[in-house]
């Protein structure tokens, strides 16, 4: 075997065993997530054959509160899988556990901020303008929401604690075991007791709380001896530090998430409103649905980055980026094929109304387009939360998605005859703008200085083991 023929071989092996490491994380990260969000669209599918106008309120609730407050949660949430997976890559385990308990105080006093949000829902959305019945449904349906959010807290925050430390499986096991439960849950309150809506976010809280009393016993019952060593004083320490390195990655995935959820709103002000945001809200979950894989490759960048920034491999983060964008390129293109092939047909998963399904038919091309850069987005997205630098790029989305993305979007949709097509093609040349600036950023990042930085960010925070002052093991 001639030197090219060994460098290719060499190539694939180094492909093949990266590409390993990767799948280790994303698989159970996707399966979970796409769980996670499955329980979602399963309620709405009961509400959306209860009663088109409770579907639109739900459409309306998700697509912009909900998303909203699970883009805050889950940014806040990277920010423990910035500090866990660099603590341990470096080997300081003993530490996970106490950002795991700062993070629940961080996003426990966000969410009770954030409150009223939900209970003057009503006021809200006639506020921006929203149909009258519309908006009564929503502000009755975000009140149910509020059980359901809170346990966001504790699941996100304690998935991104176990990924950090490659316990995945677990976290995709008992997201399986999250919606089995929720289905029968579901027609039990739904069609069995007969409760209507109320019976189906009943059902949807219920089943989320399974899941994060499911982990506690996880983590609390001895399956992390190392990373968690009981609840801690020291969690109290060094708040604000950690509470502006979870802000910034708060900011930087709610951006992410709830830009799309601007269509929704746009779309409320168009001529049969109910049908554009049932329709937009269809073509948001069907995106969402491809977007847990998205978000899986987002967790496994997060983490990939973040180990070996704490132990200092700098080669390997930059190989580990290129394999990552390669393979969830890779994955786009299936999914912006199938799109095509499938989107009228998948509409009818959740609604009856054939305009609602014509219209959603219609927007499928703009669907696929971006279902294609939710993966590349995503990654670039997962390496700036590996790097510790969420607070650049919460800059470059805010700019990219609101000031350039929606502008261009509303123009395009209120004074062209694109309508609604207008609003997303603007939106995704927002996403165009932000992929090449990010990928821009990343290409010229100097990874040795953010090894550097990494070393130093955990330094800061660092506590010594009360077990073993001296020494720091590191769990295999």
């Amino acid at each position: 075997m001639d030197e090219e023929e060994q460098n290719e071989a060499d190539l694939k092996r180094r492909i093949w065993i990266e590409s390993k490491k990767i799948w280790k994380v994303a698989f159970p990260a996707t399966i979970s997530k796409f769980f996670a969000f499955g329980t979602l669209v399963v309620t709405q599918s009961f509400i959306g054959h209860i009663s088109g106008i409770d579907l639109a309120g739900y459409a309306l609730v998700q697509s912009l509160i909900v998303r909203f407050i699970n883009g805050i949660l889950l940014g806040m949430s990277s920010a423990t899988n910035t500090l866990c997976g660099q603590a341990f890559g470096a080997g300081q385990n003993h530490m996970m556990g106490i950002y795991l308990q700062r993070s629940w105080i961080i996003e426990l006093i966000t969410l009770t901020i954030l409150l009223p949000i939900f209970i003057f829902g009503t006021r809200i959305y006639k506020l921006v303008g929203q149909e009258e019945s519309v908006a009564n449904s929503g502000g009755y349906i975000s009140l149910w929401f509020i059980p359901f959010v809170y346990s966001y807290v504790f699941s996100l925050t304690i998935q991104v604690f176990l990924q950090a430390q490659l316990k995945n499986m677990i976290i995709a096991w008992l997201s399986a075991f999250h919606f089995a439960i929720h289905i029968p849950v579901s027609l039990l309150f739904v069609y069995t007791l007969n409760t209507g809506v109320a019976g189906a976010m009943i059902a949807l809280s219920l089943s989320s709380w399974f899941l994060v009393i499911s982990e506690f016993v996880y983590v609390f019952g001895g399956w992390c001896p190392h990373s968690w060593k009981g609840f801690k004083v020291s969690a109290f320490k060094d708040l604000m530090p950690a509470a502006k390195l979870s802000i910034s990655s708060g900011v930087m995935l709610c951006l992410e998430l709830w830009y799309y959820a601007i269509l929704v709103l746009l779309a409320g002000y168009m001529e049969d409103a109910k049908t554009k945001i049932s329709a937009i809200s269809i073509c948001l979950n069907i995106n969402a649905w491809e977007f847990m894989i998205s978000i899986g490759f987002l967790v496994a960048a997060c983490v990939r980055v973040a180990n070996e920034l704490g132990s200092g491999n700098v080669k390997a983060i930059k190989f580990s980026i290129k394999v990552l964008l390669g393979t969830s390129m890779a994955i786009g293109v299936f999914f912006f094929v199938l799109c095509l092939a499938f989107g009228e047909k998948l509409a009818y998963a959740f609604t009856d109304d054939d305009r609602v399904a014509d219209t959603v038919s219609d927007l499928s091309l703009l669907l696929a387009f971006t279902i294609f850069l939710n993966g590349i987005y995503s990654v670039l997205s997962g390496v700036a939360i590996g790097a510790g630098i969420q607070g650049v790029v919460s800059i470059i989305n805010l700019v990219c998605f609101y000031v350039i993305g929606i502008p261009l979007g509303g123009l395009l949709g209120y004074l062209t005859t694109l309508k609604v097509k207008g609003i997303w093609v603007g939106m995704i040349f927002g996403v165009l703008t932000q992929i090449i600036t990010v990928g821009y950023i990343t290409w010229r990042t100097d990874w040795d200085g953010q090894v550097k930085k990494a070393s130093e960010r955990l330094e800061r925070f660092y506590l010594h083991s009360e077990e073993n002052p001296e020494q720091i093991s590191n769990e295999s």
